[in-house]
């Protein structure tokens, strides 16, 4: 039987990678010896989070280890020249590799991967995928795949919060050496330029049934993190639309540092009995139930899986015009140009009048080509090539 493990920062937390994550590793574990090696702390442990219960899965706890201050002075200086100044080739990018991860921390992390005896090492999201491939001289005869959750343009466009455009080519010079590198959508395999493969993320959780479509409320799930789900930009929008319509009304379901943003706006709009912030649930299948349509105003997204489990649940979509939007839903979503908040306000009048039996029968349909059985199908081709 073969030995997999998923290198990742979290699975004991909330969030779309983690619950994707436990979603594959739990199905792979049916039929392989799974490990996830997660940098989570010991004490989070919590097999409650994605029903990790119902699998038999392992789990290894890592901390990297202390870098001396020298040398962190000496790695930031290499990484300011590289950045800046230095010419972006593969020798410049593989001593940036170096210097960004230092000796102590890749000789603890090979010793732990070593120790397991892995036949395939999954990286979950591009920096960690990035550092595998550093260690790729050290794990020779083990499969190496890169998992990116983000889009390309969220990683490497300009004014990105993650790694920026000056790191592009660093990333792909690293992500080449892997055996395979896993992206979500064909846009984004279209704009890197090293081979990578496409498979989506999957309906990750069962209804428990579909909307009646009769609440007249609109919903949103997602962290609260910086900029990234937009939903600054959603009660701004519903601001407007409420101007003209006194009935609806939104949920949104979420944690994070945003929160007290939000609140602030719902306060300075006086909407405090039309838009309710919710907490993060194990249970979020009955706030697709009780929704009539979904609203995702992301200003990026790698895979929105939420838009998967409201179609599961029957519901109509709005969108921004992210290129995976389009491609997981075509025709059927409702969008508006990322960012335009009258746009989202305008296609939020048109929801409210849609044929909900028609919608939903679409949006089923749609749904049910994300099924976990396809999707772990093309993760145990991936798995099993030689």
């Amino acid at each position: 039987m073969k030995r997999i493990c998923f290198l990742t920062d979290s699975i004991f937390s909330f969030g779309g990678v983690q619950r994707v994550t436990a979603v594959i590793a739990k199905e792979l574990a049916k039929d392989y010896d799974v490990t996830i090696l997660t940098i989570d702390r010991p004490e989070q442990k919590d097999l409650s989070f994605y029903g990790l219960s119902d699998a038999h899965i392992h789990y290894r706890f890592f901390s990297f280890p202390h870098v001396p201050r020298w040398k962190n002075y000496f790695c930031k200086a290499y990484s300011y020249l590289y950045r800046r100044h230095l010419p972006q080739t593969k020798f410049t990018s593989d001593i940036y590799a170096h210097s960004s991860f230092p000796w102590e921390k890749r000789k603890a992390l090979i010793k732990e991967l070593k120790s397991g005896n892995y036949d395939v090492i999954i990286g979950v999201h591009a920096p960690l995928a990035v550092r595998l491939a550093t260690c790729r001289h050290a794990l020779k005869g083990t499969r190496l795949i890169g998992w990116i959750h983000n889009s390309y343009e969220a990683l490497f466009g300009k004014g990105s919060l993650y790694i920026g455009p000056e790191l592009c080519k660093h990333y792909e010079f690293q992500l080449a050496k892997l055996d395979a590198t896993v992206v979500l959508c064909h846009d984004d395999s279209q704009k890197y330029h090293i081979p990578t493969r496409v498979i989506y993320n999957p309906l990750t959780l069962l209804p428990d049934a579909p909307s009646e479509g009769m609440s007249k409320k609109f919903l949103a799930v997602g962290r609260f993190s910086r900029l990234h789900k937009g939903f600054d930009l959603l009660i701004e929008a519903f601001r407007i639309f409420a101007e003209q319509n006194s009935e609806w009304t939104l949920n949104i379901v979420g944690e994070g540092v945003e929160e007290p943003l939000y609140r602030q706006l719902i306060a300075e709009y006086h909407l405090e009995n039309r838009i309710t912030i919710h907490p993060f649930t194990n249970h979020i299948q009955q706030y697709y139930h009780d929704a009539q349509v979904y609203v995702l105003s992301s200003r990026w997204e790698g895979f929105g899986l939420v838009l998967v489990e409201a179609m599961a649940h029957g519901l109509p979509v709005i969108s921004s015009n992210l290129p995976t939007s389009q491609e997981i839903m075509g025709d059927f979503g409702l969008y508006f140009i990322n960012g335009d908040v009258n746009g989202m306000a305008r296609q939020m009048q048109v929801a409210t009048q849609l044929d909900w039996q028609e919608t939903s029968k679409q949006a089923l349909q749609i749904a049910a080509r994300f099924n976990i059985d396809t999707i772990i199908n093309q993760w145990k081709q991936l798995i099993d090539e030689r």
